[in-house]
Parts: structure tokens; sequence; C-alpha cells
């Protein structure tokens, strides 16, 4: 039998109340290996890069900044995603918080190769 989480809805602005840490993503739902997180940004994340897999932003509420080493960056708002591809070494920054949409396959550190520790990605 299915459990309510995968049959139910899940409210996103429900979930954003539940913590008050920047660049800590939760896990609200999973799907073919995927983790669907919420986070939130504000200040600058170090530039990094994934080897194995794309990174999915949707941005929910607030603008972000995604910087790139070798393009130009691109500012993105409510309702608007940047898919950034495998291999390209990019950076989220968000001068005021921001809250966002993540996708990324299970066991993916949200740190890249930037040698910080990764978040635990804790279900909320």
């Amino acid at each position: 039998m299915a459990s309510p989480q995968q049959t139910g809805k899940i409210n996103l602005a429900e979930k954003l109340t539940l913590f008050d840490t920047h660049w800590d993503p939760k896990v609200v739902a999973s799907y073919n290996n995927n983790d669907v997180m919420v986070v939130k940004f504000q200040g600058e994340f170090p530039f990094h890069k994934h080897e194995a897999s794309d990174d999915f932003f949707l941005v929910i509420e607030g603008v972000v900044t995604m910087d790139y080493e070798n393009h130009d960056s691109v500012t993105f708002g409510p309702g608007e995603l940047v898919i950034v591809p495998t291999g390209v070494v990019h950076r989220p920054r968000a001068e005021q918080e921001a809250k966002v949409l993540l996708i990324e396959p299970k066991g993916e550190p949200n740190s890249g190769d930037s040698g910080m520790t990764p978040a635990a990605k804790d279900s909320i």
C-alpha cells in the first residue's frame, strides 16, 4: 500500500516554515531515485560542479543569481528555473533570502567538488 506522501499533496510553503537555516536542503518527496527538496538561499554558495548529474533549481520566492565560471551569470525569480549541466562550474547566490525547489539524485552531495561538508538533507 502506498504511503500518503506518495499519493497525497505536499505543501511547499508549509514545509518551508519548518526550518530557518540557509544552504540546508530538506527532502520533501522522492521519485525515480531522485530527492525533491526545499532550501533557503542567502549569501553565496562556493563555486563547484557535479560530475555525475545536472542540477535543477526552481525559485519559489525571491531572486537567485547563478554564477558560472566560463560564461555570464543568470538571474531568475519566482516560477523560473535553471538547470546546470553536469560538469559545469557554478555558484548560486541570493542577496536576500530566496526559497528554492531542488531536484537531484539521492545521495548527490549538494556541495559538489567544493570541499565543503555536504548538507545532511534531512526529510521533513
